[in-house]
């Protein structure tokens, strides 16, 4: 599956921001997706995840109850909402996928196929 992460953008502090990943070759209804993000100079972190079946999601403390993934799989995309934004928010956000799992998994070896990366600034 090809995957291809979109509408990053330079947002200022509170501002929301939607993410799409558009994926190809596969349909999306057979994996589980994740979001993971690389702030400069850190660590690629895990941000949200979802089920294949749409089930079940998880989401870093940080994240909870501002952002929100959701899975299309009439038009293939899972989508991230991001709003309350906060300059610690500033990372590029990867897209990843994997097939079908019981669980959304937070770490990156287990997803097989990643998007190229959005950048997200948000400004203070």
């Amino acid at each position: 599956v090809q995957l291809q992460a979109s509408g990053g953008g330079l947002v200022q502090t509170g501002s929301s921001l939607g993410l799409s990943c558009a994926a190809s070759g596969h349909t999306l209804s057979n994996y589980n997706v994740g979001w993971f993000r690389r702030a400069p100079g850190k660590e690629r972190e895990f941000v949200a995840g979802i089920t294949w079946n749409g089930a079940m999601t998880h989401y870093v403390d940080s994240v909870r109850g501002r952002f929100t993934i959701s899975k299309a799989n009439t038009d293939n995309t899972v989508y991230l909402r991001m709003s309350s934004l906060k300059p610690e928010d500033t990372a590029v956000y990867y897209c990843a996928a994997r097939t079908r799992g019981t669980s959304v998994y937070t770490y990156r070896e287990a997803y097989n196929y990643w998007g190229q990366g959005t950048q997200v600034t948000v400004s203070s």
